[in-house]
């Protein structure tokens, strides 16, 4: 099995989820931001990797369960963040955000039996986890972060260097208040769907 990476920034008021204020305040963000973390640190917690990695902008706080090591991003674009994640990878790694609370452990399962790197599209042009059987930080360095194409041009990499890849379902991210809505109503159990649920109530007064 293989190393677990989660990038994540600490779920501070005014540094996360900046898209879904309005009509959120800010610290309503921070509370959506938090409960997309701890459901995916805790799905990370249920599979079998053999080491669980947060790649955390910030400090960790209570949302944090046992069994992760904490390292710190480092600086740069974040080419060069998801870069430095892989190179502390000895062995095969996938590298998740926190922006996909829908993850289920099933989904994180890989074992690079037939291939060489695994690949999540994101709806919104992006990519939500990426595997690499053989860590190579270049792979990733220079890959245009946050656009359309960002997706595509890092699957391209990919196949341009050689590898074998396999592609994992398309999912949606939590960026707009119309992408919250549509996770949560996937992911109906969770706390970040609990979360909206709780905010929703509070905003109907």
């Amino acid at each position: 099995m293989t190393t677990l990476l989660v990038v994540a920034k600490e779920p501070r008021p005014g540094r996360v989820k900046t898209r879904l204020t309005p009509p959120f305040t800010p610290v309503e963000a921070a509370s959506l931001a938090e409960a997309a973390l701890e459901d995916t640190l805790r799905t990370v917690a249920a599979t079998s990797a053999v080491r669980r990695v947060l790649v955390l902008d910030g400090a960790s706080g209570p949302w944090l369960p046992p069994g992760f090591d904490v390292v710190p991003q480092s600086a740069g674009g974040l080419d060069e963040r998801l870069a430095a994640a892989f190179a502390g990878c000895d062995g095969p790694a996938l590298l998740i955000g926190m922006d996909t609370p829908q993850v289920t452990p099933e989904l994180l399962t890989v074992d690079f039996d037939g291939y060489d790197a695994c690949f999540g599209p994101a709806e919104d042009g992006g990519f939500w986890a990426l595997g690499l059987a053989c860590p190579d930080p270049d792979l990733l360095r220079g890959v245009p972060m946050s656009t359309a194409a960002t997706g595509a041009v890092q699957r391209a990499r990919l196949v341009a260097a050689g590898l074998r890849v396999r592609d994992l379902p398309r999912l949606r991210d939590v960026d707009t208040c119309a992408d919250a809505e549509a996770v949560a109503a996937g992911a109906a159990h969770g706390r970040f769907a609990a979360a909206l649920t709780r905010l929703r109530a509070v905003g109907s007064r």
